[in-house]
Order: structure tokens, then C-alpha cells, then sequence
């Protein structure tokens, strides 16, 4: 071959490469799929043990090689499938480590250092140490591994010690490090290779936010904003160990001890539950009705109407989807048509008279009604009270505002206790939201509690269903510390707290321990009415004003039911000069709203209160109200209690009475009557000429309950004018404005804001 002949060998080479280079490419992809099959297959013929996955916590062990051995055995039909059989074992709860030391592991960032200023005052909180909560350990996150905290819980040197994680967050309008620590709590939770909750083995953790209110005046304009989502994420990452409520401090206050006084409570609480943790009390776990944090609507983003049980005073309507249920064994018969009255506790028939039976438990702990009742959330104290925690004192523990107490006579809702003596009742209502599994009755023939027990056990009750609250976002620290001390008392959960034997006794208890009394009774019992003693503001429920409404109504039990109903209006007239006296109308539209004005102002006369509350009915959608004919056509909008009050007014006025619309609170369809003589005061003199009729003074609805509880404690005789307090009801409660505290913020059922309430909304 020339030289010539091997300049040109490129170019055919290249020619040739453009010509066949399909061909070349499928062959050479050909060989390196028998390749690779070959090498497959040769590897089939041992088995290797893998290392740990990355980031695992089991320790790495060196590659074990096994060689695979025959195995004697028929295999299965090639049609046959795999089957597999065994059980998941349960995990033994007794095999996990029993704590009894609490390390705290404290957490901060800043940029200025007042962040770690608080974080060390934080600290010496905790010095000396004690024997159940060790010396806390400071960690800067700017300087800290996440990997080290934020994966896994720390090892301790003993298994029965655990970590308890606290944080000083601070909010900045910038991007700092404090970004990425965020970042890396979101990316910990949404990786799939690590457990859903990593850090579940600490004993829980607490979160402290600072932030200045002159730059961010509320949370959701970006106060404690930071502070909010690290809550968030750890509530994720340790599946739900929140051991006490966020706590918000601002930088900027100055009155009150300002934010030193703030970490302090906070602080003092948190010490608390780490003690309660060492003694094996654990975080506490939330039950149906009592607030547990699967109620939440901030953590859950499909969860389901988080309270689905009502306050008494609640008229807000139930969401229309509902679960249909069977009728329980615990549903009356009574429910299934009007029922015809009849008192068969005074009946006896002729003939040799019969021993009475023995007592028995009103409520026995193995019954339907004990089972019914406990699932709904009440806890059942002895044989025949109960207590249960109120929605609106979850609402006010969350800064979503309290019950229309709190506008009317000043109870803040969170410092208030919902409970009754006795479950049992001598009425049947159509509107009852207790779903008919209370027991019913004319006449006490049960065992009777002691009443140092029914308080005993009324409070520890309270405070347990309170505690549980802790793990709620969204709960305020201060609320929250101010909760676990009860102030008001609300006799009015179920049932008729008045036909308990002992309730005198039980009201001097309270009062001794300086707990205001709200009692409600139903107007069927005159001579339990007659003998009640002191009590802050006592309540009587007028649900009808006539004889043939009050039977459709109330459905009550007693034959001489509108005897026993006049004859305690009678009394409570009487007892105008010692008691501060209120009536309680319930609106049922197509029951006793239309044309029963006259009728009301009749009974008004009659007894003159000094008080008439008017509100709308709460629909509750069960069967027991089904049964009795009523319906959601049966509540009443604002507006109708609104023309309905207006003219209960005029139809008073026309009788000689100066009662006037005191206060309001639209958000529970409620409106307060007032006896102007006795409860208006006037304006100071400096008042201006021009001011309007209504401007020349202002109401005076609100309660002083120290003054109260020093007339009681005086033993003269005093009436209601003597503990009115100085201060007049608030502006905002006033009628036309709505009567929803502006502190607050108003939240719809799953928890997102809504507007400013007014008046007819």
C-alpha cells in the first residue's frame, strides 16, 4: 500500500463509522446487556448482608458473606401465590425506659445578644439542680450541629434520664441563620428515609418567642412569627410533645415587670411539668371534649370540626354535616312523641303501702348513662355531679374570646368552671344539647355525695381537663397559668344543681374559696328555691310563658309543673333584695317567640328580676331533638331576637317597667335586659349638655366579686347594689356594637379569622 492509500484510510473509516453506526450501536449495547446479565446471574449465588442505612442508629458491622446452601424442600405450584402468614406484635408499653430526670437542653439565636441575655436568665431559673432536674445545657444554633439535635434525640449517660428541649426564639424582618434552622426542622419532617417523629423520645419541649409589638403589633402581622413555626415543626418532629403553651414576650414592654416577668411565669411552668415528668405524671393526653391537641385546626390540615361538643351557652349552629347515628339505649322513649305529663313519683296506689326501695347511684360507673356521658366529655364526680370544660374556655385560652358573661357581667371564661351537683333533671326540654342521657326525676331517691367530696372532685376534675389544654396551639401562657386557678363557678352544666341536697353547703365552699356562684334551676322546684342561700347571681330559665307552651317546651315531668313555675316566680320576687336575680329566655322560633311578648312582661312584672337575658336556641342536630319536632328551622336569626327583645322592651314599658338593653353579645345570639333604677347610673357632672339621652350615664352590669365575697364575709345583710362594680360595661358590649372583646380575635369553626362582629351579623 502507497502513501497515498493511507492518507485516504480516515476518510473511509469516517464514511464507514456514518454509514453503519446504527448498526454498530445496537451491537455494542447488545454485548453490554449480556454482560451485565451474566454478571447478574453469577451474583444470584451468594447473599450479602447490606450495611446500615445512612443515618441510621444502628452501628455499622463489617459486609458478612454467606454462602447460599441447598435446600431441601418441594417448592410450590408456580400457579400457587406467596402466602404469607404471622402477626404484628404489639409493642410492650412496660419495656420503655422509665424516666425519672429531666435534662434541659436549652436553645437560642441572636444577632444583638439579647436573645442569649434571656436565654442565660432562662438557665439560672434551673440552678441549683436537683435531684430530678439536672443542670441546663446552653447551645447557641448558630454553632450547633442540627444533626447532632435535630434528627435524634441526644444519647444521656443514663437510660432514665431525658431531654427536655427549650427555646429562646427571636423574630427578625431579615434572612438570618435562623432561616435555615427552619428550613432544616421542614426538610427533617417531609425526608421519607427518617421517622415520622425522630425526636419523639425527647420528654417534650417548650418554645419562648420575643419580638417588639411597635413593629409587629399582633401575632398575625408577624409577632413572635419565628417563634411560631419552630412550635410548629417540633410539635411534628416529637409527635405532639409540647409540654407547655408557647410563650410571647415583648421586648419593648415596660409595665407589669415586662418581658423578665413574662419568661419568668413561663418558665415557672415549664419547671413544673419537667418535675411532673420526673415523677412518672407524664405530658397528659387529650380525650374527646377536654382539648386534646387533635383538635387542633393549626396542625391538622384535614382534620374535622375540633369541637364538636357546645357550651351550654353557645348558640352558634352545628356544621350540617353530621354522622348518623343509632338511637342509644340511653334515648327516652318520651323522645319519640309529645309526651303526656305525669307525675309518677307522688303517685302511689291504694292498698298497703309498699317500703320505698333502697338508694342507688344516680349515674352507676358500668351504666349506658356513665358510658354516653364520659364519651361526650364530662367526667362524672361520685355517684351524681360532673363537670366538663367549656368551649368558650378553650376559646379564651386561645385569645378567640370568651362567652357572653364576660361582656355582660365581666367573667372571663378561661378562669370559669362548668359543672352541676346532680345530672338528674325533672324536665325533658326539646332544645337539651345534652342529647337526653341525663337521668330524669321528680324527687331525690338516689345516695347523696358528701359535699366536700362533689367540690373535691369538680375542681381536680377542672383541672385535669384544663392541663390538658397545654398541648393546643395557639394556647396563651398566661391564660393558660391564669386558668389553674379557678375564679367563677357555673352551676349549669346538666341536669338541676338545685335539687342536690347539699347545696348550700357546696355554695359556702366556693365562696370560701372565693369562687363566684352562677345558678341556674328550671322553675320546678319552689322549695329548694325557697331555702337556697347566698350565690353570686342566680338564674332562672323561663322557656315559655304560658301553660300550654311550657308543657311543649319543657315536656316536665312534675304534674303540677305550672304551679311549681308561678309559685318560684313568687319567690324570686321576694328574694329581689338579697339576690342578684336574672332570667333566662331561650328562643324557639315557632314555639314561644311568636305573640309571647305580652306574655313574658307578664311573668316580668310579676317577679321583677334584675335581669333578663334573651338568646336564641342552640340546634344540635340529634335525634332526641328530631324526636321532639325540632329543627334547624327552629333557630332564630339575630335579627328576629333583636325585633323580639325591642319589643319584650316596649311591652314592659307599657306596664310601668323601666327595663333597657344593657349589653349585647351577637356571636352567641344573646341580649341583655337590665332594670334601669337599679343598675343605670348617671354621668358625672363634667358631662356634656349636648350629650344624648343615652349619654347622660351608662350601665352598670358588671359584677365587683370582691366586694361581693366582703359582704359575705361580713354577715350583715347586703343586696345586689352592693357589689355592682365602679366601672360601667365596656363600650363594646354596648347595644349595636356587637359585644365581642377586641383583644380577642374572632375565629370561625376551623379556626381562620373573621371579621369584626356586628350588631344583626
Amino acid at each position: 500500500m502507497d502513501a497515498r492509500s493511507l492518507l485516504q484510510l480516515p476518510d473511509e473509516l469516517l464514511y464507514l463509522w456514518h454509514t453503519h453506526r446504527t448498526e454498530l450501536l445496537l451491537s455494542a449495547g447488545f454485548i453490554i446487556a449480556v454482560v451485565r446479565l451474566a454478571l447478574q446471574w453469577r451474583s444470584t449465588r451468594r447473599k450479602e448482608t447490606l450495611a446500615p442505612v445512612l443515618l441510621s442508629p444502628v452501628d455499622e458491622k463489617p459486609l458478612a458473606v454467606v454462602e447460599k446452601q441447598p435446600v431441601s424442600y418441594q417448592p410450590r405450584p408456580k400457579t400457587a401465590p406467596k402466602r404469607v402468614t404471622g402477626s404484628k406484635k404489639p409493642k410492650n408499653p412496660t419495656s420503655q425506659p422509665i424516666i425519672d430526670k429531666i435534662q434541659p437542653t436549652i436553645f437560642y439565636y441572636t444577632i444583638g445578644g439579647t436573645s442569649k441575655v434571656y436565654a442565660e436568665q432562662l438557665a439560672s431559673f434551673f440552678q441549683p439542680p436537683s435531684e430530678q432536674v439536672l443542670a441546663p445545657e446552653l447551645h447557641d444554633l448558630s454553632e450547633t450541629d442540627y444533626d447532632d439535635f435535630f434528627i435524634s434525640p441526644p444519647k444521656s449517660a443514663a437510660s432514665s434520664t431525658a431531654h427536655f428541649y427549650l427555646f429562646v426564639i427571636p423574630s427578625y424582618d431579615i434572612d438570618t441563620q435562623l432561616n435555615t434552622f427552619l428550613e432544616h426542622l421542614r426538610d427533617t419532617h417531609h425526608d421519607f428515609r427518617i421517622d415520622t417523629a425522630p425526636l419523639s423520645g425527647l420528654a417534650g419541649y417548650a418554645v419562648f418567642g420575643l419580638g417588639d409589638k411597635c413593629s409587629w403589633p399582633t401575632e398575625a402581622e408577624g409577632f413572635g412569627k419565628d417563634a411560631v413555626e419552630v412550635d410548629k415543626w417540633l410539635a411534628k418532629l416529637t409527635g405532639r410533645k409540647r409540654g407547655f403553651p408557647l410563650g410571647l414576650g415583648d421586648v419593648g414592654e415596660k409595665h407589669n415587670g415586662g418581658v423578665e416577668a413574662r419568661i419568668s411565669e413561663w418558665t415557672a411552668g415549664v419547671k413544673a411539668v419537667m418535675e411532673g415528668l420526673a415523677k412518672g405524671e407524664g405530658l397528659g393526653e387529650g380525650v374527646k371534649g377536654s382539648g386534646g391537641a387533635v383538635e387542633s385546626a393549626d396542625e391538622d390540615e384535614d382534620e374535622g370540626d375540633g369541637d364538636a361538643d357546645l357550651d351550654a351557652d353557645d348558640t352558634t349552629v352545628l356544621p350540617k354535616k353530621r354522622k348518623i347515628t343509632r338511637r342509644s339505649r340511653t334515648d327516652d322513649l318520651e323522645d319519640l312523641k309529645a309526651p303526656i305529663p305525669v307525675d309518677f313519683t307522688t303517685t302511689r296506689p291504694s292498698g298497703k303501702a309498699t317500703p320505698p326501695p333502697p338508694p342507688k347511684a344516680m349515674v352507676p360507673v358500668n351504666s349506658p348513662t356513665y358510658n354516653s356521658l364520659t364519651k361526650q366529655g364530662y367526667t362524672i364526680v361520685g355517684s351524681h355531679s360532673g363537670v366538663k370544660i367549656c368551649r368558650w374556655t378553650k376559646s379564651a385560652l386561645r385569645g378567640r374570646g370568651s362567652c357572653y358573661k364576660y361582656s355582660f357581667y365581666g367573667i372571663a371564661s378561661h378562669l370559669c368552671m362548668e359543672a352541676t351537683p346532680s345530672l338528674s333533671c325533672s324536665n325533658k326540654c326539646v332544645f337539651c344539647w345534652r342529647h337526653g342521657t341525663n337521668p330524669v326525676g321528680t324527687t331525690w331517691r338516689w345516695t347523696v355525695d358528701p359535699p366536700d367530696l362533689v367540690f373535691a372532685g369538680m375542681k381536680e376534675g377542672h383541672y385535669k381537663k384544663i392541663k390538658m389544654m397545654r398541648g393546643v396551639p395557639g394556647v396563651r401562657a398566661e391564660r393558660f397559668a391564669e386558668a389553674m386557678q379557678i375564679r367563677h363557678c357555673a352551676l349549669s352544666l346538666v341536669g338541676e344543681p338545685i335539687f342536690y341536697p347539699h347545696i348550700n353547703e357546696l355554695l359556702a365552699m366556693l365562696h370560701n374559696e372565693h369562687i363566684s356562684s352562677f345558678l341556674v334551676c328550671n322553675a320546678q322546684h319552689p322549695d329548694e328555691l325557697e331555702r337556697l342561700g347566698p350565690v353570686t347571681q342566680l338564674y332562672v330559665s323561663i322557656d315559655a310563658s304560658n301553660k300550654d307552651s311550657l308543657r311543649r317546651i319543657d315536656r316536665p315531668l312534675h304534674r303540677d309543673f305550672w304551679e311549681r313555675f308561678i309559685r318560684c316566680m313568687d319567690i324570686l320576687r321576694t328574694k329581689r333584695f338579697t339576690h342578684r336575680t336574672v332570667f333566662r329566655l331561650t328562643l324557639v322560633k315557632g314555639f314561644n317567640i311568636e305573640e309571647e311578648a305580652e306574655g313574658y312582661a307578664e311573668l316580668v312584672a310579676r317577679a321583677l328580676p334584675g335581669f333578663v337575658e334573651v338568646k336564641g336556641v342552640t340546634y344540635c342536630g340529634t335525634s332526641t331533638a328530631a324526636g321532639a319536632g325540632l329543627s334547624m328551622q327552629n333557630v332564630p336569626f339575630y335579627e328576629e331576637v333583636s325585633a323580639f327583645v325591642l319589643s319584650l322592651e316596649a311591652a314592659l314599658k307599657r306596664r310601668g317597667l323601666d327595663y333597657g338593653i344593657a349589653a349585647e353579645h351577637a356571636h352567641s345570639c344573646c341580649i341583655l335586659l337590665a332594670d334601669r333604677e337599679r343598675f343605670f347610673r348617671p354621668a358625672a357632672s363634667s358631662r356634656p349638655i349636648s350629650a344624648g339621652p343615652e349619654e347622660e350615664g351608662r350601665w352598670h352590669t358588671l359584677i365587683d366579686y370582691a366586694a361581693f365575697f366582703r359582704c359575705l364575709e361580713s354577715g350583715k345583710a347586703f343586696g345586689p347594689e352592693d357589689y355592682v362594680a365602679v366601672d360601667p360595661t365596656p363600650e363594646w358590649a354596648s347595644w349595636g356594637r356587637g359585644g365581642f372583646d377586641p383583644r380577642d380575635e374572632r375565629v370561625d369553626r376551623k379556626g381562620r379569622p373573621k371579621g369584626t362582629i356586628e350588631a344583626g351579623v
